[in-house]
Parts: C-alpha cells; structure tokens; sequence
C-alpha cells in the first residue's frame, strides 16, 4: 500500500482534498486505479482555483488519440466544443484558442513549450497523466518541470496522475509532495488463464479465445497483442471466420490514421459488437465503452536502444504486473466484466512488478538535445526519478557534436537550436536542415516521413525489399506493388507535407537516387561498405556489421546506408537502406576521411607491407602500396615480427644454439651475465638484434642475420675473454678427443663422449673454474650410452668391472683394461 496523506476515497470526494494539497504545495501525487474518472473530472474540477488566477492548465497524455479523446470528453463534460475552454495539442493538430483554459499535449510538446519558455508564462499547473508509464518524454518534462519550479517559478504547481504508480517514489522526488489515493470505481473483472500449448500456438489461442468469448459473453471485446503486424494477421483470420451476426473487426494501433483510431474507440451501433484489436495504446487513458471482454496475449513489444552498436530494436516481451492490472481493469470501466490471459496461473506470480522506465533503454540523443536547448549541460543537473545512464548520455552528445548541434564548449549552437525546433529525432532534424545546401528539401522532407512512420511496404520484416529509393517511388506514385499499405501509404504523405511545410522545404528535386546522401547526413554512423566474398556482408563506419538478405537488388553496391538495422548480433539484418557513391563520401565527408599509413609485417607472405590508407572511420576508401615507408619504422615492425614469434624467424645454427646455452649457464650462475632466455632477448632486442635489421624486409633477408655474431654483442670485453674459459665449447680427452660440451641443461652440462676416450682420466672434467662437474654420458662403441654419472673415480672403483664384462664379450676387438685410470685405447 502506498503511505497517503488522505483515505482512499471515490474521485469525487477526493477532489477537495486534492484542491487543499495543491493550495498548500506546489506539487501533488494522484493515485487513482483505471477507471476512476482523474484524467477528465480533476482538470474540470481545479480550474477555478484562486491560486491559478485565469492562467492555463497544460494536462500531458502519452498518446495522441488519448489527448484527443481526454479533450473531446471533458469538453462534453462542459458541454461545450473542442477548443473553447478545453483544447489539444499534438502533432500535426491543435484545436485550441484564446478561450482555452486546459490543453491537452502529448508528452513532446510540453519539452518543446520548457525550450522555447523555461517559465511557462501563464501555465499555473501541469498535470503529468499516465505517469506510471514512464515515457522518456514523461520524464525529462517532469525533470525540466522541476528544474523551472526551482529557479524561475517558485508558483507552477505539478500534479503527476497514475493508477499503478510507487507514489512515495515520485513524492519524495517532488519535494514530499502529498499523495492522494482515490479508491475509484472498478466493477468486478473475472479472470480466467488460457496459456498456449507452445509460443508457436499463441495466435490460435488467441483466436480460439475470442471465438469462445463471443460465444460465452457479451458487450465488445478487447484484445491485446504486441504490435500491427500481429493485429493485421489476426485481424485477416478473424474476418475469414464466421463470426456471430452483427460482428465486426477493428484494429487499434498508434500508427493508424487518426480516424480510424476514433472509429475504433467509438461506441458500437445498437445490434452491433465489435471486436478492438489493440496494442498498448488501448492500456491506459481511453475507455472504449461497451468493452466487457479483454483477452491479453500477455506480451508487449518495446524498442531497446544498444549504446554499443547505436541502434534500437524491437524486442517482444512479458507485459509487466503493472501492464497486466491496466489491460484487465479495461474490462470493469463501465461494468462487471471478464478478462482471459494467455498464460497460466503459475506463470502469473513470475511477472516484473513494473516496466522498465524509457529512461533507461532508450536513445537519448533526444533527451540530450532537449536538454541542450534548455540550457543544460549534464543530466546531473536535474532531479530524476531514475536518472539516464551516464555513458549512454555521453554518447548521445557526441552524436549531437557529430551533427554540430553541440559546439567544442558543449553547449547547443545555433544549428542545434534548429534541431530542436524542429521537434523530430535531431538525425533526422539534421538531414532535413543540411538538405537545403543541395536543393534536396523535398526529398529529404519524404524521408524524413517514412522513415518516423510505420513502413509503406507489409510483410515481414526480413522479406521486404530493403532499398528505400522503391519506397520513394510508390511515395510519388511512380511504383505501385501489392505489398504496399495504403494507410501508411497516406500517413507517410501527410507526414511528408507537413515537413515540408515546417522546414520551409522548397520544391526541389525528389529523385531518390539522392536518398543515400541525405541518408548519410542523418546516419553518418552507418555507412558501410562491402566486404569481399560472394555473401552481402558489410562493415559500418562505426566498425559494427551488418548483411542484406541474399537476392535483395542492392547486394552489389560497394557503399550503402543504412537507415534501419534489426540491432542483432554479431551481424545485423538491413531492413532500409540506399546506395552512395564513394564519390559522394568523399565530396560530403572528406573532411572526416583521415590518412593512415599501415607498416605490418604480412605472416603470410613473409615480409613488411606497407600500405597508405584512407580511412572513413573502419571503412577503408582505399589501400594504397607506400613507396617510401619509414625505415626506422619499418626496422622496428620486423623486430616486433621476430620478437612476436618467439625468435622462430632467425636461422638458429648449431653454433647459434650453442652459443646462447653457452651464455645461459653462466646467467645461471651469475646474474651479471645476459639473460638469453626469451624474456631476456625481448628486452635487450634494441641492442643485439636491431643493428642487424637494416634494409630487412622479408623473411629470408632474417633467415641471413648472423644470430651469433648478434648474440656475443650482448658480452662485454670481459665477458668474451673469460667465456671460452669459463664455459669451453669442447673437452679433449685423454685420447685426443674434443667432445663437445652440452650447456642445454644450464645446472648440469653434459658430456657425451666413449668410454674408451676416457681411460686414463681420473676425475670428472668440471667447468666454470671447477665449480660445476659436467654430467658424463658415457657410451659404448656403437654410442649408445651405458652409464650417467658426474663421479668418474666412484664409476671406475664400483662400476666399471661389471660394465667392462658386459662390453668386452660384446666388443671383443676393442680394448678393456682392468685399471681404466691408467690405460688409454689409441
């Protein structure tokens, strides 16, 4: 329960307390379960008010046919026309005038109306409506809202309405601003649990569902799914069905024309039922009268934005407990009703209490530029109910310095002011704005448009032809296809008109062979260009990739944009794009185009490659041979080849190898000689190896350094004098013979010499002054080792009678004296 202030109460009776609190505050908390009546009774019932003296209530919907219908019933309420005392506005329509006492705004106009005034001259009390929502727009305007109230208008009152709301969350953020809970009226709403036997057999259950509630209920049924593409399917199937006589099927979704969303919430004729296909838009803030059956699929679709590639998808989701209550409390507005989800009782306990707030998924390119134009440079700034992630925020300002909307200093610049005026997503603000210098206006005015409404083309995303130039076409009706939604078809135009008529567009040209262009002034970040191979595979600018579904008319093109991506890993699906000619990147973004010379030793073909790039972040526009590399630079690549590989790509002679065991021993036992293990030979590279590299580019030109000539470079004259004493390369025996001397092994040198080489040798040799004995394979005549010791005296005393027995009947020819210390075989 929430800690009020006041007894929950029908709205009625709650409105004098709500009058007092607001008298006494500047800000106040509703919470009011669906159905209650606060959207349209609590404006009506504050605007005569002593406090607000004759000024305007400015009253935020999240939607556009909620303002539109909350002005239409409130104005019915007072039974007036729309515009007198009770107006709206949203884009692309207003009915207000100079009577208007309440305004009825989407969510966008109200940062529009803090931009152009951070006082809001002659507005006394904004009412946040829906908030539970928790719209982007929502909360940088109750933010900025705030931000206003604390420096300039110690006198504006915030109202925030809700009916699933945390409202000690949302006081505390409003200064402890008391909370009034009115208990409204809700008739009772049976629930029943459908849940499909797979996902796969959502939609049949669906349909199964609305058959059984036609049959079993009465009144108008209310359906909820995720999105138009799912409504539109259903929609089909439901009218292929005989349906009971009288009824009839109408979709409800945002990107609908205006009309036929007022058709949908209409009343029913008298004889007639209807079935409402709905997505969110039908959860909070309208009544569709005559609904007593709400079937919800239990699913939503949401766009999540992805800081790390730049780009937003929709993804399908569970509704939330919250979303839940609304979708059923749609059922018990007007009287008793009944509400079927499309899962099981089980699975209902597991549902998120609340949506995930916009706030903190969402692009906030946005936000950062309606914060911008209001004079703020960081979110910290303002109070926020939850506050926008830090490195999403700094993303979205360097997107707006990449655009020129933000200068060097961080603060808006001019251009940006226009960005924001503009009120559309700045990328696209830009290209409308830029497109003037190449007399593109037009053409960038219709992408503008369909790229912000539905698609013009139906049918699944992954199957549309993704070249917006056909788009373009069917716009100016040069292409006419079966796929194309004719609705959208006429919203894109509207829309298109509209631009047109607010950036001052002229009547330039509409080819849509310049379509890539202007693409690449919205979407910098997405050119791309082809990778090699027979697959369309691209790599953007931003270094994310992406692909074309195979066969699509532009899989050829060397350089595309790529306007929408479906966001998904490791490789994108284009869904929109169009061509640009390189000659094009380099005319527009040559500026950014940056030179880089790349000196790499090639592993494959075994020598340096130096090659000049140019570079359009990880587009590489050409790859150029370098005539003149760096020397210098070119030394140091192939020393960090031989040192990568570990010193593999020298000619390791056995006097190399000999030499480098020869010098690790003594490291061994004493740290003031060089350290040759490969540690050591990477470190001291620059002194033994780099001398050696001049004029060195390939492979066998390493093949031919000298490594132990290199090597002794590391000794010093000392050193040197003392190594061949110190550690001998060879021992000579009794017989003449000089063995050499294994130093693999640095804590214990081995000899390997014959027996009979030995015989007359007392002690075992030693080395490094004496100090350590040499390991002593000694070896029959075929060399095979027989004996491993490093006491030769304790071997001739103990051991050599049996092994002379043993030898002597195997190599009868050869010499076994009974004393070996003093007889040698010559």
């Amino acid at each position: 329960m929430h800690k009020t202030d006041f007894d929950p109460l029908p709205i009625d009776d709650v409105l004098p307390q709500l009058r007092e609190a607001l008298r006494g505050k500047t800000s106040a908390v509703l919470v009011a379960p669906p159905g209650a009546g606060k959207t349209t009774r609590v404006p009506i019932a504050l605007l005569d008010e002593a406090w607000l003296r004759g000024s305007r209530i400015v009253m935020l919907e999240p939607r556009r046919l909620a303002a539109r219908a909350a002005a239409h019933r409130m104005s019915q309420q007072i039974e007036e026309e729309v515009g007198e005392t009770v107006g709206f506005r949203v884009r692309a329509e207003s009915r207000v005038s100079s009577r208007t006492r309440v305004e009825v705004v989407t969510e966008g106009v109200l940062t529009r109306m803090l931009a152009d005034d951070p006082t809001l001259d002659g507005i006394g009390l904004v009412i946040f409506d829906e908030f539970h929502e928790r719209s982007l727009n929502a909360d940088v305007g109750l933010a900025l809202s705030l931000h206003s109230q604390r420096l300039v208008r110690d006198d504006l009152r915030l109202l925030v309405m809700s009916a699933t709301l945390d409202g000690v969350a949302v006081a505390q953020l409003l200064g402890d601003a008391p909370v009034v809970v009115s208990e409204g009226k809700i008739f009772p709403v049976t629930t029943h649990y459908v849940p499909p036997r797979t996902a796969a057999a959502r939609e049949a259950t669906l349909l199964g569902t609305i058959d059984r509630a036609l049959r079993d209920e009465t009144g108008d049924l209310l359906a909820f799914l995720p999105g138009a593409g799912e409504i539109r399917h259903a929609a089909e199937a439901l009218n292929h069905r005989e349906l009971p006589p009288g009824t009839f099927v109408v979709p409800l979704y945002g990107t609908m024309a205006l009309a036929d969303q007022d058709r949908a919430i209409r009343p029913s004729r008298p004889g007639t039922r209807k079935v409402v296909l709905a997505t969110t838009i039908a959860q909070t803030s309208l009544t569709i009268e005559g609904v007593r059956v709400v079937i919800d699929s239990g699913v939503t679709r949401i766009p999540r934005y992805s800081p790390r590639t730049g780009m937003t998808r929709l993804e399908t989701v569970r509704v939330s407990r919250s979303a839940a209550d609304q979708r059923r409390g749609r059922a018990g507005r007007l009287a008793p009703g009944v509400c079927y989800r499309l899962w099981d009782a089980a699975e209902d306990a597991l549902l998120r209490q609340h949506d995930i707030p916009e706030i903190l998924e969402a692009d906030l390119a946005p936000l950062a530029l309606d914060l911008a134009a209001a004079g703020v440079d960081d979110s910290v700034e303002l109070r926020w109910l939850d506050p926008p992630s830090a490195g999403a925020f700094a993303q979205a300002r360097e997107l707006l310095r990449e655009l020129g909307a933000l200068g060097a200093n961080g603060r808006i610049t001019a251009h940006g002011r226009e960005l924001a005026a503009l009120g559309m997503h700045p990328r696209l603000a830009h290209m409308l704005i830029m497109s003037r210098r190449s007399n593109l206006s037009a053409l960038a005015s219709d992408l503008a448009a369909l790229l912000e409404e539905r698609d013009i083309v139906a049918g699944p995303l992954a199957e549309r032809d993704p070249d917006i130039r056909t788009r373009l076409e069917s716009l100016h009706g040069g292409r006419a296809s079966a796929s194309l939604d004719r609705s959208a078809l006429e919203r894109v135009r509207s829309a298109a008109s509209r631009w047109r008529r607010k950036s001052a567009a002229t009547e330039g040209s509409t080819n849509p062979e310049a379509a890539g262009l202007l693409l690449a002034l919205a979407y910098p970040d997405r050119i791309a260009q082809r990778r090699s191979g027979a697959n369309p595979r691209y790599v953007l600018r931003n270094g994310t990739g992406a692909k074309l579904a195979p066969g699509t008319a532009l899989h050829n093109e060397p350089y595309l944009v790529a306007a929408e991506l479906d966001g998904r890993r490791p490789e994108s699906l284009i869904l929109l794009a169009a061509p640009i000619s390189l000659a094009e990147i380099h005319a527009h973004f040559g500026d950014q185009i940056t030179r880089d010379d790349v000196i790499a030793w090639d592993d494959a073909a075994g020598s340096v490659k130096a090659q000049r790039r140019r570079l359009l972040g990880a587009l590489v526009l050409s790859d150029d041979p370098l005539p003149a590399p760096d020397p210098d630079r070119v030394q140091q690549i192939v020393l960090d080849a031989i040192v990568t590989g570990d010193f593999a790509l020298l000619s390791w002679t056995k006097e190399a190898t000999a030499l480098r065991d020869r010098m690790a021993f003594m490291h061994a036992h004493d740290a003031s000689w060089p350290d040759v293990s490969s540690a050591g030979l990477r470190a001291s590279a620059a002194g033994w190896l780099a001398p050696r590299l001049g004029g060195v580019r390939r492979r066998a030109d390493v093949a031919r350094i000298p490594v132990a000539e290199s090597l002794i470079q590391l000794l010093s004259w000392q050193q040197r004098a003392r190594l061949d004493e110190l550690a001998p390369t060879h021992f000579t025996t009794p017989s003449g013979f000089r063995a050499r001397i294994d130093y693999s092994n640095p804590s214990a040198p081995v000899l390997a010499v014959r027996m009979q080489d030995l015989f007359g040798l007392t002690k075992t040799p030693r080395v490094l002054g004496g100090r350590v004995p040499l390991t002593l394979h000694l070896l029959a005549p075929n060399q095979r080792s027989v004996q491993v010791t490093q006491d030769l005296e304790s071997f001739w005393k103990a051991a050599y009678r049996e092994v002379r027995t043993r030898l002597r009947a195997r190599y009868p020819k050869h010499k076994w004296p009974e004393d070996p210390t003093k007889t040698s075989d010559h």
